[in-house]
């Protein structure tokens, strides 16, 4: 399966709209002149392979995120990221089971995904209590469990998610719940590679299939 090249649906919004206005500036210096849209034409390829050899050659290397262990000692930290999946029968299996024996402290966010649109705009509010709905109902389940949790409605890119929960819950590993490849755009993003890069904890990735 080829993997989707852009990292975020705003940056492939971003991307459609450059293209757009690519293709409508050739147009309109053709409409005056045939001659003045193939100078434009090649101006602008130019540009943009010139942009895209520059930004390929900055690419800067992930800092890795040292994470502090915030509990007491025999307490176990997880934090489980997961949106759509949060309520799904094999995350709450791998929580069950990654909370025998121990004393847990289990922290589920929820990040609030939106439409390019809606977040340029800051309307974020129908994202956010959507998120804060699948949240409550896999807190309840999990407590049904006897699993002891909290959770919080996270940043709309999950690897910011991550990082701002790990600023305040130090968590000794994280789980990152999906739907399987070829449904999930966190997969398509390399959200979970680009997690275990960035942060140096375990990370256990769950796959969910609501369809199942």
């Amino acid at each position: 399966m080829a993997r989707n090249p852009f990292r975020s649906e705003a940056e492939a919004y971003r991307f459609l709209l450059l293209t757009i206005g690519y293709f409508a500036v050739i147009v309109a210096a053709a409409t005056i002149n045939t001659w003045l849209g193939v100078v434009v034409f090649v101006l602008l390829t130019a540009a943009v392979l010139w942009a895209s050899l520059r930004s390929r050659s900055t690419v800067e290397p992930v800092e890795r995120t040292t994470v502090l262990h915030r509990g007491d000692e025999d307490e176990r930290r997880i934090l489980v990221v997961a949106n759509e999946t949060v309520g799904g029968a094999a995350l709450l299996e791998v929580l069950r089971r990654k909370s025998e024996g121990v004393r847990e402290q289990v922290l589920v966010v929820c990040p609030a995904l939106n439409t390019p649109m809606r977040h340029w705009a800051s309307d974020d509010d129908g994202a956010r209590a959507a998120a804060q709905q699948r949240l409550d109902a896999s807190l309840a389940q999990l407590a049904r469990e006897g699993i002891a949790a909290r959770g919080e409605v996270g940043d709309g890119d999950p690897l910011q998610a991550m990082e701002d929960a790990l600023r305040t819950f130090g968590a000794d590993e994280i789980v990152i719940s999906t739907h399987p490849e070829g449904r999930s755009h966190w997969l398509e993003r390399n959200v979970v590679g680009q997690a275990r890069e960035r942060f140096d904890v375990p990370i256990t990735h769950v796959v969910v299939d609501l369809h199942a």
